[in-house]
């Protein structure tokens, strides 16, 4: 028993690594030896990744764009024999925070509209609801739990029920900047205490809009150059 363990642990350190069908392989469990890949670069924007690609510093010829999601942007190449890809490059877009679906006190959900949400007629409108409320109580009107009012200065020294508008086409920041944010609809509830949330309310299709203003803006920058290059998303 003894001599077969010492055995083993000979052949262990005694590993050979034979090439099988132009493929590596090491004695013993037989393991695949993968071809090195690259460390992928990260970038936080667009224009560095399209810098990458115009000055062509790792000398490649030909190049795949795969827009992830509207946040992320990958850079690679063709398979190789193990049939993985070089990602050379990641651009990933920084985006502010905001919690959709969560309710925010009056003072915070206006700096928020502020800070994180584009300039448009619809957050004008919100944001000038919000910040003229008066009391805190808010009351659902209608039958169909849709519509609500609330208590708010509508002049010098004047409270009335103002209707909250619904759905509220807004626009956060939730690509890369050098696109055009996405504008989509939210459904703006408010509860007692002046609290205030906003509901996604259009299925998704902000990401789709978001990721062929990246498409075309890649296309766009990239049309003159001698790398090949296709883009996808």
């Amino acid at each position: 028993m003894i001599k077969e363990a010492m055995q083993y642990i000979a052949d262990l350190s005694n590993k050979k690594v034979l090439d099988v069908n132009n493929q590596k392989y090491a004695t013993g469990s037989m393991q695949v030896l993968s071809k090195p890949t690259v460390q992928t670069i990260t970038v936080q924007s667009l224009s560095g990744l399209v810098d990458y690609i115009k000055t062509n510093f790792d000398s490649l010829k030909k190049v795949l764009i795969h827009i992830v999601d509207p946040q992320t942007v990958r850079v690679m190449t063709e398979h190789n024999e193990d049939m993985n890809r070089q990602h050379y490059l990641e651009a990933k877009a920084f985006v502010p925070a905001f919690n959709f679906d969560r309710f925010y006190d009056a003072e915070s959900f206006n700096i928020k509209l502020q800070s994180v949400f584009v300039k448009n007629e619809d957050r004008d409108i919100v944001l000038k609801v919000v910040g003229n409320l008066r009391e805190e109580n808010v009351k659902s009107i209608g039958d169909d739990g849709v519509s609500q009012s609330v208590s708010a200065k509508v002049g010098i020294a004047t409270v009335a029920d103002v209707k909250v508008p619904n759905p509220v086409l807004l626009a956060p920041y939730r690509t890369f900047t050098e696109v055009a944010q996405p504008e989509s609809n939210f459904v703006l509830r408010m509860r007692d205490g002046g609290e205030c949330a906003l509901f996604e309310a259009d299925g998704g299709a902000w990401q789709l809009n978001a990721m062929d203003s990246i498409k075309y803006h890649l296309q766009y920058q990239l049309k003159d150059i001698d790398v090949h290059v296709d883009i996808i998303s």
